[in-house]
């Protein structure tokens, strides 16, 4: 019996939620010290429902407020609090410490492929630069319509997966051609690309399509799915990106 179900079993006859002692070893990095980045353990009580950001908090709040990480909504939908656990992109918020092994040290580091600017917060700005060149926006030529643009609901069906991106680049930074090519747009600027693509109301397709042709656009995709597996919401980022390319190719033939 492990020591977490000893606790469990403990603590149930007592009618007491259930506690144990979990680690974390998380990868820290302080900028003012010039030093390079080093491993450092917390171990802390908590309980198999807490989240793996919830443990992270105690650390900060009741052992080393000099953690440094990103937090804000904690529940799945700012994306701030993206990094790797058990060398996993994931959302601490979203990861139940229940789902890992809590009989080993949990294994935290800042996502990769971008500038680590302190602990696990890194430079989020070469991700941003490529959402923003591939134009997020709804683009449309002539005057302000007099009332809303209507869409049926079979045209918003068309996109309606690559709504759901919540910027959290779980997928660019799981992405093998993102971490060797600092140029690549990445994962999550082709699918809100492709959210706006195929948008029924929108003129700007040729714009951006034109924009992901470059050879660091679509082509640099390699289908290894890892963006799909990364992602929180469950978006099929790999068959966006797959249809982004055809609609390319149909538009060059």
């Amino acid at each position: 019996m492990t020591a977490l179900a000893e606790t469990t079993e403990t603590s149930t006859e007592a009618g007491a939620v259930p506690s144990f002692d979990v680690t974390l070893r998380i990868r820290r990095f302080d900028p003012d010290t010039g030093a390079e980045p080093r491993w450092e353990e917390f171990t802390v009580t908590a309980h198999g429902t807490d989240r793996v950001l919830d443990a992270m908090h105690k650390v900060k709040w009741e052992v080393d407020g000099s953690l440094t990480f990103r937090r804000s909504c904690a529940h799945g939908i700012c994306g701030s609090d993206a990094m790797r656990i058990n060398g996993r992109n994931r959302l601490a918020c979203k990861t139940l410490l229940k789902d890992l092994d809590p009989s080993k040290p949990i294994v935290i580091e800042p996502i990769k492929g971008l500038p680590v600017i302190k602990d696990l917060v890194v430079d989020m700005e070469p991700f941003f630069a490529s959402y923003r060149e591939v134009m997020p926006f709804l683009i449309t030529n002539g005057n302000a319509p007099t009332k809303e643009r209507l869409q049926s609901p079979e045209d918003r069906a068309r996109y309606d997966d690559t709504t759901k991106c919540i910027l959290c680049a779980a997928c660019t930074s799981s992405c093998p051609v993102f971490w060797t090519d600092g140029q690549y747009f990445g994962p999550a600027a082709i699918v809100n690309a492709h959210r706006f693509i195929f948008d029924s109301r929108d003129e700007g397709a040729a714009q951006r399509l034109e924009v992901l042709n470059d050879k660091e656009g679509v082509w640099r995709c390699r289908t290894t799915f890892n963006c799909s597996e990364a992602c929180p919401r469950g978006i099929e980022v790999t068959k966006a990106i797959q249809e982004v390319k055809r609609a390319m190719i149909t538009r060059a033939f």
